[in-house]
Parts: structure tokens; sequence; C-alpha cells
């Protein structure tokens, strides 16, 4: 059985999707579509995808697995296009980092005969550092060893379910269960959190007082601490982003917030056995996330497999994992 999956947007992460599942082509099918003609061209010639089709309606159709690697305000409009050529059972699946909104206008617009699962993927630990994105960012292994966050509604078919955690392990990654809720809380710590931080920090420096000097000798420590918010990220994006989870990204600013706070006085104090004992523990709760992060050494999730059998179990064999 030949399983057709389709990748719209072929920028660094639905390319290294579709590299990464190209030694399964005896299986699977991979149509690729993107906005920018020549990044199909480009991206259909390195061997991303198999075939390419401009036509966005046209690109889903007998599609078993859609496949949105696109900024968060390209999502509904997506739907919106697709909805009308989607086959019954299809499952649409997007990579956005906040899911209680885009499930919302899955509701709304896709067809009841199709079946939305929310995706947030993670990198692999020998990307980390890297900061490339695009096309030509693009790897087979992008995302091995990572650990993807799927969120689905109640009542989603364990088919549904069974075949984006198995498309997810093709990818060398383990799918994790959560509900849109819980993602969009740990998202608006790792991944939304840093980058406004980043954006706090450039805010508070660029173009303020000083910073014609400042710009000069700026060095290792302010180019890490602003990467995170980067000339690759997008403004509009983050901001959507920050706002359809604001309650989450309150909270996770509240915290920030409060412990700068805390840092303000122990400086202010001179406190130094308080704040040395502060930066020694930052370090090595980083030493240690990051050392985890690259073993994928997660001892302490409690797991369980799920009990549906899908079609794509039964061409890979593959089970994903649950979070209690």
């Amino acid at each position: 059985m030949t399983v057709q999956i389709t990748i719209i947007g072929l920028g660094q992460t639905g390319a290294s999707m579709g590299l990464a599942l190209a030694p399964h082509n005896e299986k699977i099918v991979t149509v690729g579509h993107d906005k920018d003609f020549n990044t199909e061209r480009l991206a259909k010639s390195r061997g991303a995808v198999e075939k390419t089709n401009h036509n966005l309606p046209n690109s889903v159709q007998n599609s078993d697995l859609v496949l949105l690697a696109i900024p968060v305000y390209d999502i509904r409009e997506t739907f919106e296009h697709i909805a009308g050529d989607l086959k019954e059972g299809a499952v649409v699946a997007d990579m956005t980092p906040v899911k209680t909104e885009v499930s919302k206008w899955a509701k709304e617009i896709l067809p009841a005969h199709c079946h939305y699962v929310g995706l947030v993927p993670a990198v692999g630990p020998d990307y980390l550092h890297r900061m490339e994105s695009g096309l030509d960012s693009a790897r087979a292994d992008l995302f091995a060893r990572s650990t993807f966050l799927l969120s689905a509604a109640p009542g989603t078919p364990g088919e549904a379910l069974k075949l984006v955690s198995d498309f997810v392990n093709l990818l060398g990654a383990t799918a994790v269960i959560t509900d849109f809720i819980e993602s969009d809380g740990l998202i608006s710590s790792a991944h939304l959190l840093p980058q406004l931080t980043s954006a706090a920090l450039l805010s508070a420096s660029v173009d303020q007082p000083g910073w014609l000097e400042v710009r000069k000798i700026a060095a290792r420590a302010y180019y890490s601490a602003t990467s995170g918010f980067s000339e690759n990220d997008d403004a509009d994006a983050l901001s959507m982003l920050s706002l359809h989870n604001r309650e989450n990204v309150i909270r996770a600013l509240d915290r920030m917030i409060h412990t700068l706070a805390e840092i303000r006085q122990e400086i202010e104090e001179g406190d130094e056995e308080a704040f040395a004992d502060r930066l020694e523990a930052a370090r090595v709760g980083r030493s240690k996330w990051l050392g985890e992060r690259i073993r994928g050494d997660w001892s302490e999730m409690d797991t369980e497999p799920m009990e549906h059998v899908s079609m794509m179990e039964r061409l890979f064999g593959s089970s994903p994992k649950k979070r209690k």
C-alpha cells in the first residue's frame, strides 16, 4: 500500500521532512507545494519531494497526510484553499507552535470527513547551535533524536493519530501526545519566551543611549542572547503566536520579570552569596538540560504505547508515546 504525503511549504522544515521520507519512496509518495515556484523546483531537484504541484488545491488531492510547514498567518487561508479537495479520512497536520487557535480554524473550515492533528517539531540536538533557515539549510536528519508534541481534538480516530506519530518516527523523532492547551502552555516557555526575551534585550539596547559605543564591543554574549530572535525570524509570526497564546505567554513573562526583579534586588543589596548561588544554579541547570537534550534522555517522562494499529504501523511497525 502506497501512502501519499503532501508537504505545503518547502523551507527548512518542510524540505527536511521530505528528505527524511525519501528513503521510503517505495511506500511513500511525496508531493510538494510552495508559494515560490523556484523553491518547488529546487526542492524536487534536491530530492526533498518526488513530485510538485503549484496548484495548491490539486496538490492535496488523494493525499493521506497533508503537512503544513508554513507560518501561522498563512494557515487559515490555506485551510480554506484545500478544504474542498481533501479526500475522506485525510489527516491535516500543521507545524505552528500555537495550537488552540489553529484547532478552532480547523474545526470551522476543514470538512468533517477529515482530521486535524497539531504538531510542534523540535530540531535534533546536532542542530541546536545552527541558526540557518530556508531550503538551503534543509537536512534529512534535522529532527533526528528530537521530540514532537502531538495534539488532537477528543474523538480523533486512533488511526489518524497513529498515521502522524509514525510519520514523526520516520524522521527519527518521537511523538509525545498532549492536548492543545498543554501544548500551548509548554511552548510558551520553550519557544515564545526565549524569542520575546531576545526581542526585549534588543529593544532595551539598540538605538538606546550609549548604543553608538555599545554596538562596537557587543560580542559573543550579546550575539548569543539575541539569537533567539534573529534576522531569520518572522516578527509578524511571533506577534501573532504570542497574542493567540496570550495567557500562557503572560504567565511566562511574569516569571521572567519576577526573576529579573530578584536579580536586581540581589545586585542592589550586594548580596554576593545569593547572587552567586543563583548564577551557579542557572549554569548547572543549563548544563543538565543540554546533556539530557543531546542524549535524548528523558527518564522522568512516563510513557505508554497507544493501542490503535494504523495503516502506517502495518507498513513500518512503529509505536508512539503518550504523555500521562
